[in-house]
């Protein structure tokens, strides 16, 4: 059961929004306009920690989907450099060695995936 999130005040808001932003704690501390000693108090409290936990999780989530979105173009700047023949040989290898490297990991994983689901089902199967 998920706990409710207590309530954070538009400063501590702020300040989350500027730890996620700023270089360090000090500038983010120094952009919101608090001392960074009230910043570090502020990150020893446990509604205050946990919610810029779920901001840190929601920014690198997103940051995740950004690069699933960037995956077709990274594909065709490889594709593109294998196959340009002024490209210098030691590129084109590197190309083809990465597209080998990660065609190699994809049937891994997906390999890797089958046999969870035969298991999962399996072990469903025999619950029953």
């Amino acid at each position: 059961m998920a706990r409710r999130r207590e309530k954070l005040g538009r400063k501590q808001e702020e300040a989350i929004a500027a730890l996620l932003s700023q270089r360090n704690a000090e500038e983010a501390a120094r952009s919101i306009g608090i001392a960074t000693r009230t910043l570090f108090r502020w990150l020893q409290e446990p509604a205050f920690a946990a919610a810029y936990r779920e901001a840190k999780r929601a920014a690198f989530s997103q940051a995740i989907a950004r690069i699933h979105t960037m995956t077709t173009a990274a594909v065709s700047a490889l594709g593109k450099v294998l196959v340009d023949p002024r490209a210098p040989a030691a590129s084109r290898v590197r190309a083809a060695t990465s597209i080998l490297e990660q065609a190699a990991k994809a049937i891994e994983i997906e390999d890797l995936e089958a046999r969870l689901v035969a298991l999962e089902e399996a072990a469903k199967d025999s619950k029953e």
